[in-house]
């Protein structure tokens, strides 16, 4: 269970790198959407698939497999603030682009924070006394949004220490009052990056040595 706190609790980039798609990248409303979209049925499609990979092995080794995974996967966004897209568009003829980057990347990405749960969940099922399984998944669901509610805190923090600023237009007349600000995003996505993937490995690392070994 604090393993895969740990992993919940990572925290995010905030809205920054949205806004950098949306301005720099063109990324339109309807777009997000269908990455949104995607995202929940390849996550629901990929708990299904994985179903026999989580039921063999511990609770430690899926989430140790998917942060490192997680961690591969978040590198192309980050490649793309370092212009990665343009790079590959210009070898394929533009087909590599940043939506062809980003569409492959949701879909790989999308199921690994939803597998990581079943493990717990599993694990509950599992542990709690027949009489008190209720219990402990209100417990643990209580639990998870703890660890939710401290990754945002984080976030927040992320943002106030890397300043990523939207351009602000003026309603009437169309001009920018404040112009947008992505020099810190890079430095943010890297930092968030390295996060999510001590995080997790150290609290495996202090579950393995401690008495929490067996959770």
């Amino acid at each position: 269970a604090a393993v895969v706190f740990s992993l919940r609790a990572i925290p995010g980039s905030g809205p920054g790198a949205t806004w950098w798609m949306i301005d720099d990248l063109k990324f339109d409303q309807q777009f997000l959407s269908v990455l949104s979209l995607i995202g929940g049925i390849v996550a629901l499609v990929g708990m299904f698939v994985f179903r026999r990979f989580m039921a063999e092995r511990s609770i430690a080794y899926v989430v140790g497999f998917l942060t490192i995974v997680g961690t591969v996967l978040a590198l192309p966004i980050t490649g793309m603030y370092y212009g990665l897209h343009e790079w590959t568009a210009s070898l394929t003829g533009g087909i590599v682009d940043a939506r062809f980057i980003a569409l492959i990347d949701t879909a790989l990405e999308s199921p690994l924070v939803q597998i990581s749960m079943i493990p717990m969940l599993a694990w509950i099922a599992n542990s709690a006394p027949a009489n008190l399984k209720a219990t402990f998944f209100a417990v643990m669901a209580s639990f998870t949004n703890l660890a939710l509610s401290l990754g945002q805190l984080g976030t927040k923090y992320l943002n106030e220490i890397f300043v990523i600023t939207r351009a602000v237009r003026d309603q009437a007349t169309g001009t920018i009052q404040t112009p947008a600000d992505y020099s810190q995003l890079g430095e943010l996505l890297i930092v968030q990056l390295l996060l999510g993937l001590f995080i997790p490995f150290s609290a495996i690392l202090f579950a393995k040595v401690t008495k929490f070994k067996s959770v």
